[in-house]
Order: C-alpha cells, then structure tokens, then sequence
C-alpha cells in the first residue's frame, strides 16, 4: 500500500477526532477517489505513490475550478468552501515549481529538442511534461513552452 494513503487515512482519523470539518470531508473525498481507481478496470489494483499523488492533483484542480465558478456565479460563500478544501489537498502535494525555475527546465527542454518555433511544441512538451510532473500544472507549461518558442 502506498505510504501516501496510509497517511492520507491516518490524517483522516485525525480531523475525524479533532471534529475538523473541512479536512473530514475533503480526505474522505480523495480517498473515495483513490479506492474508485483501484476497482476501476477489469481487475482490482493497489496504487503507488505516483498514482495516488495524481488523484490528489486532480482533485484540487477540480476544488480551484468549482471555485473559480462560483465566483462567476456570484456564490462566494460556496467558493470559500472549495478554496478551504483545496487548501486541505495541496498539504499532500510535492512543491509547485517556481516561475524562474519552470521557465530553466523549459528553456532547457526547447534547446534539447531543437526546436525552432511553435511548430515544435508537442516535441519540447514531451521532454519538458516528465521533468515537472506533479510540480507544475500543465496549462502552466504549455503556456510557458509557446511563450518561449513564439519568442524565438
């Protein structure tokens, strides 16, 4: 079993005994997602670190999308809750890279692959997207690889 789940479901009983509201219903919702992967497919699996580090990011880009919608929706109560809660998952998230640094590794990535301009993008993406796995969100790349490749 993975040591992240297991901290996951001791955290859980922790916030369950400190009457933690917020953290209760957050880890129960990731770890429903984590045991929904494990039975999704055609046979049960256990899920490393890796994976489970995965379903916690998606998770929190979901809890950064509802709230960004109840802004819009004028639900600002509602998108506290979800702001609170994704607050809760990036505890259990490796450190997001900074902009300095994702614009080395891209920069790196763009002069490994020899691209010459936008053209090129799914080739520096492919070098570039396992260098920051899990520590730079993806639009947050792409962005940074068409800025860099327009520029040359």
């Amino acid at each position: 079993m993975s040591e992240l789940k297991d901290r996951l479901k001791a955290d859980l009983t922790a916030a369950m005994k400190a009457r933690d509201d917020v953290r209760t219903r957050t880890l129960r919702m990731v770890l429903t997602a984590v045991a929904n992967e494990e039975v999704a497919g055609s046979s049960v699996r256990e899920l490393g670190d890796d994976d489970v580090v995965k379903i916690v990011t998606r998770e929190a880009k979901k809890r950064r999308e509802a709230a960004e919608a109840f802004d819009k929706g004028g639900r600002p109560e509602k998108a506290a809750d979800e702001r609170a809660e994704g607050e809760v998952l990036a505890d259990y998230l490796p450190a997001q890279l900074d902009d300095a640094e994702l614009a080395r590794l891209v920069a790196e990535a763009v002069a490994e692959a020899g691209a010459s301009g936008p053209q090129d993008m799914g080739r520096v993406m492919k070098i570039v997207k396992p260098k920051v796995d899990g520590r730079a969100e993806g639009g947050r790349v792409a962005a940074e690889v068409k800025r860099r490749l327009t520029a040359s």
